[in-house]
């Protein structure tokens, strides 16, 4: 017989106000607030903190979930029927440090850098290797298991988990599509709800192919004339106590150059692109208010927040839940009880987009239900599109070719392609900055990629 509440097991669970987020879903669905809470981090102080939290959202919800902590992967996965992974190999310090400084020394100036590009490339290269041995441990003790995996750089790691570990049935979760629709919501002063869209691609590169508002007869209007026209008068983006330090612009700019908008920021998207970020060209980064150094920054921030939110929340009888924007719980929810639903996943391409490799990671509309997560079919991208898309996947496909084949040289050949640091950088300086970056991260990568 079935179990009546499902096992979730939470690796990384010392990021705690992301467990908390995600646990505070689950516990919030009567169908999934039994469940058995399996928690497992390598950093015994943060475990414990977290399981503080977990205990306390349990209680204030009134929930009847069992709580385990565990420091062994594969004993906190036994029989699990949903894996969550969350975490980042080597961490702000030093790793994500190394990730921008070195490139500096090369006048290669970066924003985020946790997705593609050279700061993209390391960070596939520490982080896959751990994700697979997540996949070795459910194959072995929950095969069945569904894994959600909100782990940059994401397309990279959705591609090698499919590519070696083709039964692990997983998807690659984000919020920039549901995130980036409020934005835009917002913008034009529109309740969200009577907003449809449509949005295919890859992670922080899906663009809407459709953005429309329900009107009170129920047709449809198309709302990309309204964001164009407010762009090139002055008055979109609005702005807002965020985006003073990381002002939209370049995503609109972008919206006006290839018809259609674009589900990752605008810090993220000008390093993805040649156009934006270049030596001497100041006046870009002024014209388009481009944050450089802008994860580093979050990084720091989030440190102290996250610190500050533990202890208040260990401190506390009660925790305040309020509902997240993640998809997590509610593809839990509809595989446990069958009660469909719709998210937009990231997963093996398997012909949804046709004008797209059939084996990349593509970000696409999935229909979840008691069969699990299946994407649904877009067909072709508009062409300007699908172009833009595959000078990222170059970098992606190469990232993972070379964790594949553990053939050093396609580290150097990612680094070549990417657009950005091609845009920058001539050959010798990209080979010059690759060896720099392998021997600066050393032991955090698999030791075949490591300097020689």
């Amino acid at each position: 017989m079935p179990r009546q509440q499902p096992k979730i097991t939470f690796i990384g669970a010392g990021s705690t106000v992301f467990m908390k987020n995600i646990i505070g879903d689950v516990l919030q669905r009567p169908a999934l607030s039994g469940a058995t809470i399996a928690l497992m981090d390598i950093n015994p102080q943060r475990l414990a903190e977290s399981e503080i939290v977990a205990g306390k959202l349990a209680r204030t919800l009134g929930a009847n979930a069992a709580i385990e902590t565990y420091s062994d992967q594969r004993r906190a996965l036994q029989d699990a029927d949903f894996v969550v992974v969350a975490f980042q190999i080597g961490g702000y310090e030093p790793c994500t440090v190394t990730d921008f400084e070195v490139p500096k020394k090369y006048g290669l100036r970066q924003t985020i850098a946790d997705t593609l590009g050279v700061g993209g490339i390391m960070r596939g290269l520490r982080t896959v290797p751990h994700l697979w041995k997540i996949c070795e441990d459910m194959l072995a003790v929950c095969p069945r298991a569904i894994l959600l995996q909100y782990v940059n750089p994401m397309a990279i790691n959705t591609w090698a988990i499919a590519e070696k570990y083709p039964a692990i049935r997983q998807v690659g979760l984000c919020h920039s599509v549901q995130g980036t629709a409020g934005e835009l919501a917002r913008d034009l002063d529109i309740p969200v709800a009577e907003i449809r869209y449509r949005a295919a691609g890859i992670n922080h590169m899906a663009f809407y192919l459709q953005f429309e508002h329900r009107l009170p007869d129920g047709t449809y209007r198309n709302l990309y004339p309204d964001l164009v026209r407010g762009y090139r008068e002055g008055r979109l983006p609005k702005p807002s106590d965020w985006n003073q330090r990381c002002p939209n612009k370049v995503r609109y700019e972008m919206l006006t150059r290839l018809g259609y908008f674009v589900t990752e920021s605008s810090e993220h998207f000008a390093e993805y692109t040649p156009y934006f970020i270049k030596d001497g060209r100041d006046d870009l980064i002024e014209k388009f208010g481009i944050p450089l150094d802008e994860y580093p920054k979050r990084c720091i921030e989030q440190i102290e927040r996250w610190k500050g939110q533990a202890e208040s929340f260990a401190k506390a009888d009660t925790i305040e839940v309020c509902e997240s924007h993640e998809y997590a719980s509610s593809i839990m929810h509809s595989v446990w009880t069958g009660e469909p639903s719709v998210i937009y996943g990231n997963v093996r391409n398997n012909g949804c987009v046709t004008s797209l490799p059939a084996d990349c990671a593509v970000e696409v509309p999935c229909l979840v239900d008691a069969s699990g997560i299946q994407p649904t079919y877009v067909g072709p991208l508009p062409p300007q599109l699908t172009a833009l898309i595959r000078t990222n996947i170059n970098v992606q496909e190469l990232t993972v070719q070379a964790l594949m084949t553990e053939n050093r040289d396609h580290i150097y050949h990612a680094a070549m392609m990417d657009p950005h640091t091609a845009a920058e950088l001539d050959l010798d300086q990209i080979w010059s900055l690759v060896d720099d970056l392998l021997a600066s991260h050393g032991e955090w990568l698999p030791a075949w990629a490591r300097a020689k």
